[in-house]
């Protein structure tokens, strides 16, 4: 018990210890960038705009998913095998672009907490009321529009796994079934996977649309 209790003791310690050398990285990124005249918001602009290009890849590669399931499913004649591996591509692919589009979201929440910490404590270094009355607006409006922008991403995010899993059900099975049965029993699951990826790319589209509203709102004086 003590070996197992000290065990999770310092899995729980190396945890704490990344986390806070990953914050204070962060940090001393963004003090560096600060220096060369690269501020926060510069920071978060490309950052937003770097998750609207991995959204919009993320789009292309679950409709070239979709395209190749729907492929397998009209198999007539050849290697099945090879059919397969075209699939089992596809879905490595997508695994990889939606994990670029995590990363990507998680980048801009880093910054834009950095940057929303930041604006709020200087806001106490005005000496000016109506220019400190004037951020705090700005300051509460860019936070609003930003939340409006954080829950499309979030929503669209968590729209990705549950077609990756439904992909990873198509894939496991016809490795395992390499026969007409199984491109039968695929057929049956192919309009709901396509419903779902028609609708993972609308939020997606819908989220990309407001990070540009965001980006358009930011940029105003």
């Amino acid at each position: 018990m003590n070996i197992t209790f000290s065990a999770l003791n310092w899995k729980l310690v190396c945890i704490l210890t990344l986390s806070l050398l990953t914050a204070g990285c962060q940090s001393t990124y963004y003090s560096a960038m600060e220096k060369v005249g690269i501020h926060k918001r510069d920071i978060m602009v490309d950052r937003i705009e770097e998750t609207q290009t991995a959204q919009e890849e993320a789009q292309e590669q679950f409709k070239s998913a979709l395209e190749q399931f729907q492929s397998v499913i009209n198999f007539d004649g050849g290697d099945l095998e090879t059919a397969y591996n075209a699939l089992n591509s596809e879905y490595e692919d997508s695994l990889s672009a939606a994990e670029n589009v995590r990363s990507r979201i998680s980048s801009v929440k880093d910054v834009s907490d950095a940057l929303f910490d930041e604006w709020q404590k200087e806001l106490d270094l005005y000496t000016s009321a109506s220019l400190r009355r004037a951020s705090a607006q700005k300051l509460q409006d860019t936070k609003r529009q930003y939340q409006r922008m954080m829950v499309s991403l979030d929503k669209s995010e968590k729209r990705m796994q549950p077609v990756l899993n439904a992909f990873q059900d198509q894939v496991l099975y016809l490795k395992h079934n390499l026969n007409a049965r199984a491109i039968s029993a695929l057929k049956g699951e192919f309009n709901t996977i396509k419903s779902d990826i028609d609708r993972l790319i609308k939020d997606m589209q819908t989220s990309i649309n407001y990070s540009r509203q965001f980006i358009e709102a930011l940029k105003q004086p």
